[in-house]
């Protein structure tokens, strides 16, 4: 029987990922009634978390309500707090997680509207949730999820143009979609992270988001410290660990209004003598992209080099030693 090459099961999850992104962004989703809203909150973990942070900036710009993370831990050991004229988006791969499950469950109690975006059909969240938006990527067998938090912010965006129409996930996910090649600096970032001790992951808007992602992918792939920034908040006290040999790599979405930050950001590192890498969705040719789906595409071209990095480091991603697919937590 041949050996599993390390890797394998989470190299082909990142390349079914354009697809599932492109099926989610453009599936058609009943709008919820938001009459009556005035915030909107998102609940999840880990990966989840950074897809609900993506979706939060892409919301906020397009819908002008608030919107931002509750703590599961309000709802599942706390007694939890008025959910009255407000909905909650929990994202969850499994959507078997016992602390989301009761979250869910308390939103409901106290005057919440709860909508899931989920991966597994018939999960316990779905079951405890108002509405439903199924990701559909298929089995994700890898520990570390991947097509299945592209997925989600696809579902997200889709569920966003059901709430406002015109909005442009359909042409993000033909851009999406239409993506085969790596990214033109993918041997020298691997290389980078290989010679790495520290990393900072630098992000704006939904670009932030996708630099919690990717530090976290850095840290369960790879077992290497990173750290993910806002460009503006890097400039305060993190700035300073710049003085010890430091990789960065700065997630550049073109959100509006962003541009300045990361400029100076990204002089003051090169200054300073940091290794800075900064990537963009058009090093690959892609256009036509709102904020959240350049998040996307940014992930995607960067997991296939977190993979590379964990694998010379003799790592087998699809197996981190500590972790497992389903974390249960309260």
């Amino acid at each position: 029987m041949a050996t599993k090459q390390p890797g394998a099961l989470m190299a082909a999850e990142i390349a079914q990922s354009p697809q599932v992104f492109a099926s989610a962004a453009t599936a058609q989703h009943a709008a919820p009634d938001l009459s009556n809203i005035r915030a909107l909150y998102t609940i999840a973990r880990g990966s989840s978390d950074a897809a609900a942070n993506i979706l939060s900036y892409e919301y906020m710009r397009e819908l002008g309500l608030p919107v931002t993370s509750l703590p599961p831990s309000i709802f599942s050991i706390g007694q939890g707090v008025d959910m009255t004229h407000s909905a909650t988006i929990v994202i969850s791969q499994s959507g078997a997680s016992d602390d989301l499950v009761r979250s869910a469950r308390g939103i409901t109690a106290r005057g919440g509207t709860v909508i899931a975006i989920t991966n597994v059909a018939g999960s316990p969240v779905e079951g405890a949730a108002h509405i439903t938006l199924p990701i559909n990527a298929g089995p994700e067998l890898a520990v570390p999820a991947t097509k299945s938090v592209i997925g989600a912010i696809g579902t997200g965006m889709a569920l966003l143009a059901a709430i406002k129409p015109g909005y442009a996930a359909q042409a993000s996910a033909a851009s999406f979609a239409s993506l085969s090649r790596d990214h033109p600096q993918s041997a020298a970032l691997t290389s980078a992270l290989l010679r790495a001790d520290h990393v900072y992951v630098i992000g704006r808007d939904t670009g932030f988001g996708a630099a919690h992602e990717v530090a976290l992918k850095i840290k369960e792939c790879c077992a290497l410290h990173a750290e993910a920034y806002s460009s503006s908040e890097v400039l305060h006290g993190p700035l300073q660990l710049v003085t010890n040999p430091l990789l960065i790599l700065m997630l550049d979405t073109g959100a509006p209004g962003t541009a300045d930050s990361m400029d100076t950001a990204e002089a003051r590192f090169r200054t300073a003598g940091a290794t800075v890498f900064r990537i963009r969705p058009g090093d690959v040719g892609a256009s036509n992209l709102t904020p959240a789906a350049a998040a996307a595409v940014l992930l995607y071209l960067l997991y296939p080099v977190i993979l590379a990095t964990a694998v010379a480091l003799g790592h087998d991603p699809d197996q981190p030693a500590t972790l497992s697919k389903v974390t249960q937590t309260t």
